[in-house]
């Protein structure tokens, strides 16, 4: 009976074994140095750390870097294309939960049809929409930070010898 209860995490999908450890603790000081430098980012581009759209995104890229949405053209694209559409919303109804809403949604289908589905950028027409945001936003802190994200990304897996991240561009 005690050995069915020592088998009983590994039935249940957890693995403590050396390789999942070590893996599972580079991911998590990658991810802590990313989201620092995105605080860091915040406080020099004063936009509240709330404001910047990464801190899933930087967990996807660095966590499950084999994964589609965690690819570059994913990565950049999706929160250029979330945000550019959560901007026209903004510009054509004005702020509300509903335009939000309305932002989210044609996000998530603008993702789709260009092939850069990233489901942490589904956030960004709601930021935009619900802090009526500027244009700027496109620029700074979403490209600036999604090309950052992806610099770190490869710079990350490079030292770490996790992975050939990314596995594709385009």
């Amino acid at each position: 009976m005690a050995d069915e209860r020592l088998d009983q995490p590994a039935r249940a999908g957890l693995h403590f074994n050396r390789s999942t450890l070590i893996g599972g603790s580079i991911a998590g000081l990658g991810a802590a140095i990313a989201i620092g430098v995105m605080e860091w980012f915040s406080v020099a581009s004063h936009y509240p750390l709330a404001v910047i759209p990464f801190a899933t995104s930087i967990v996807l890229v660095i966590g499950s870097p084999d994964a589609e949405p965690a690819q570059p053209r994913a990565l950049i694209g999706g929160h250029l294309i979330s945000t550019l559409v959560g901007l026209i919303v903004l510009k054509v109804t004005g702020p509300g939960a509903w335009a939000a809403a309305a932002g989210v949604g044609l996000a998530v289908l603008a993702m789709y049809l260009t092939g850069t589905f990233h489901p942490p950028a589904g956030i960004n027409p709601l930021l935009v929409i619900s802090n009526n945001l500027p244009w700027s936003f496109l620029f700074a802190p979403v490209l600036a930070g999604a090309l950052l994200l992806t610099a770190f990304a490869m710079l990350w897996h490079v030292w770490s010898h996790r992975s050939g991240w990314p596995q594709r561009w385009l």
